[in-house]
């Protein structure tokens, strides 16, 4: 069956566009997918059955889509340099495919190879308040630089922040609408830079302009990446508490900054707190609970500040030879190579700083860096 093979070898060109016909018919949607894959073995056997399954089911005539609006899809993609994973594919992200009626097909922009690395979600209110973004955006720097891959929804306030602070070490915009729909407008620019640094992904087709009801539905796929979510602010009613909903309900950690009670603000925070979610007042407290689960130990040591190089001493050939003779082909971690050395972390930074601005060095995610041994 296609739907029992997809683990074990790609989809070919036509079968994923068997997929997105089928996705793209009107009342299938993940669930309905699923069975259909099960009970005909493929999209092609399932496009012929739905007819009749609709008489049965009461309806006179189902729509399916057209192969010319699957191919329109097909050339935006193209043109737009997206691409479509189908689940059980190499670059779906992994925790994603297990949760309930998980998207079949996702369409990207950006750097695929960042959908395996562990993931946790920030969000928060879109009228953030300013210590609510500068709190989210350095909670994204330094769990970003720890190795996690920050996930958000590309909203107003806390998710922009979220964004921007992970920028460097790539990001993920979770879309509520289309590729080519991005929302809001204010944030295109930064759209455009995700899907250079960091991944845009989302399950709606090409043109669907977000309406209320999508918001929930890219919520779901936001906390299903990760392994775990991080409320910063939200009210009593807002969509963060919804995805702090589905995190829980598919077994993710939940996390919520504590705020001022009169703040609005903070009321869905603290009533997350009083429900049991963790509380959470710096990036070790996500480092901690989330360890366990990857089976490794991460560290944000090497990110809580940058180091203060305007006044760092000019380090001398020993020194620079030292952090030198710690690099290799291998990445290592910058902290490795400060307890390696036994050199300060400013000092540190200023040889890999002259080895980066001579393309000697390549700088990985999570605060790792190798040695260019053919420079």
């Amino acid at each position: 069956m296609e739907a029992q093979t997809q683990s074990r070898s790609l989809l070919s060109e036509r079968q994923k566009r068997s997929w997105l016909r089928l996705l793209r018919t009107d009342n299938v949607g993940p669930a309905s997918f699923r069975s259909l894959i099960n009970r005909y073995g493929s999209a092609d056997a399932a496009l012929e059955a739905l007819p009749e399954l609709a008489a049965r089911g009461g309806r006179d005539k189902v729509q399916l889509a057209s192969w010319n609006e699957i191919d329109a899809e097909l050339e935006v993609a193209e043109r737009m340099r997206a691409r479509f994973i189908a689940i059980g594919e190499a670059d779906y992200p992994p925790l994603l495919a297990r949760i309930d009626n998980p998207p079949p097909l996702i369409a990207i922009r950006g750097r695929a190879e960042l959908l395996q690395t562990p993931a946790c979600a920030i969000v928060g209110a879109r009228n953030a308040s300013i210590t609510g973004v500068k709190f989210a955006q350095k909670m994204a720097r330094e769990l970003s630089g720890a190795g996690l891959l920050i996930v958000s929804g590309l909203a107003r306030g806390i998710d922009t922040a979220a964004h921007r602070g992970s920028l460097e070490n790539g990001t993920v915009a979770v879309l509520a609408g289309g590729l080519d729909q991005p929302y809001p407008p204010e944030n295109h620019s930064l759209y455009e830079e995700i899907a250079v640094r960091g991944v845009v992904l989302t399950e709606m087709p090409f043109g669907w302009v977000p309406r209320a009801i999508d918001f929930p539905r890219r919520n779901r796929i936001v906390a299903g990446i990760c392994y775990g979510l991080l409320v910063v602010e939200a009210a009593e009613r807002s969509g963060s508490l919804i995805s702090a909903r589905l995190a829980n309900e598919m077994g993710r950690l939940v996390f919520a900054v504590p705020g001022f009670p009169l703040d609005p603000r903070a009321g869905g925070t603290n009533r997350l707190l009083k429900e049991g979610a963790t509380l959470v007042t710096k990036a070790e407290d996500i480092i901690e609970a989330i360890s366990p689960l990857l089976g490794r130990t991460i560290s944000v040591s090497s990110v809580e500040e940058p180091a203060d190089l305007a006044s760092a001493p000019m380090p001398d050939d020993t020194e620079r030879s030292l952090v030198i003779d710690a690099l290799g082909s291998t990445p290592v971690l910058i902290d490795d190579i400060i307890r390696h050395t036994g050199l300060q972390a400013s000092q540190v930074a200023l040889v890999l700083l002259e080895l980066d601005l001579a393309g000697r060095i390549e700088r990985h995610s999570g605060g790792f860096v190798s040695l260019l041994l053919d420079v």
